[in-house]
């Protein structure tokens, strides 16, 4: 969208502000369709979570500002941490702008990688950072080890990472990620672990021993709260307190921690919710190969396709009925993400595409 022009005597953004590209949120109208689009949980949270906030809602608790202690005690015993081990944060992407905000100045080198999450680069831009990036190699999205190593010097101050990667799907091993901390020892170092149910891989293990490790979590993706807006960023308890005071002091509400209580709680829905996205990912990978689809082998919860020239079409064509997924052209081109639901949802979506793919 071409920006509008400032009216006189408006006064300017900052220039790193002016630079930036705008992000495309998702569009309305998603409620009654299928969405295999971003990556949420299809199905919902946990039963328990709803009853948690209907059991806790009243005037009074909204009139106050929240309080987060017991809540970080039930969020600490699940992750197997301690309460000074991280904090709350509204969403991953609060958890990227406090990192960022805390420890990176202007001009300074941001490494990330591309294609990625797209609010890695958007918080960089927005503190001014440079932002140096490194590519996934197409058409196979492995992770790039050797460039990012290569790519990390002493003017890199900050590496973002996703594992598994959001769009790619494809992750490292905690062997990789151990290596890229040894070479940026003067860096601070954050992996998103924003889909780790679906992969086993973690570093959270690793924050006491390396104090320039961050790790965030969010209740977005398998937890099924994406609505509510809330992630947990992890670290050595003498950056937390660092992080805490470039915070904002009540970024996260009640309702919110409220429903995190809830979820940590009901571990067999999680698990029960993982093992039907395992084996949905299986049926929808082979229903791909059947088609004679290419696609990028996947450790987290969705697969990216390689559709070529009818990448568009595709997606326009599900749409039409009742079924999103996610063009990614624009950085993987003629790449498809499709968010891996049940199988249920996985033969509904692969008839569609059968259809499609078949009849030109």
């Amino acid at each position: 969208m071409k920006p509008l022009k400032l009216p006189k005597g408006a006064i300017k953004p900052r220039p790193a502000v002016i630079g930036m590209a705008p992000y495309s949120p998702p569009t309305g109208g998603r409620a009654d369709k299928l969405r295999l689009d971003f990556n949420e949980n299809t199905v919902g949270c946990s039963p328990q979570v709803i009853a948690a906030l209907k059991d806790n809602l009243d005037p009074a608790a909204l009139a106050v500002y929240p309080e987060y202690t017991a809540a970080k005690e039930a969020v600490a015993r699940y992750f197997r941490v301690t309460p000074e081990q991280f904090v709350f944060t509204n969403g991953t992407d609060e958890a990227i702008q406090v990192f960022i905000n805390t420890y990176v100045d202007d001009g300074q080198e941001v490494l990330v990688l591309r294609p990625a999450y797209a609010m890695y680069r958007f918080y960089a831009e927005v503190a001014g950072a440079k932002v140096v990036e490194v590519d996934y190699p197409q058409p196979e999205m492995e992770f790039p080890l050797q460039e990012v190593l290569d790519s990390i010097t002493p003017d890199t101050r900050a590496v973002i990472l996703s594992n598994p990667n959001n769009p790619t799907g494809t992750g490292l091993s905690l062997l990789a990620i151990e290596r890229i901390l040894a070479r940026a020892r003067k860096a601070v170092v954050m992996v998103d672990e924003a889909y780790y149910e679906f992969s086993g891989v973690t570093a959270i293990t690793e924050i006491e021993r390396v104090p320039h490790l961050f790790v965030c979590r969010t209740f977005s993706k398998v937890f099924g709260m994406a609505g509510m807006r809330l992630g947990c960023l992890f670290s050595h308890p003498a950056n937390i307190q660092y992080l805490h005071k470039a915070q904002s002091p009540y970024s996260v509400n009640s309702l919110a921690v409220i429903a995190a209580q809830a979820a940590v709680q009901d571990t067999g829905y999680i698990e029960t919710y993982v093992a039907e996205v395992l084996a949905a990912r299986e049926l929808l990978c082979v229903g791909l190969e059947k088609l004679g689809i290419n696609y990028v082998p996947s450790s987290a919860n969705f697969v990216l396709g390689h559709f070529g020239k009818r990448a568009i079409e595709v997606r326009d064509r599900l749409r039409d009925q009742a079924i999103l997924v996610r063009d990614r052209s624009y950085e993987a081109a003629g790449c498809v993400r499709i968010t891996v639901g049940t199988r249920e949802q996985t033969r509904r979506l692969l008839d569609a595409l059968e259809e499609i793919w078949n009849h030109e």
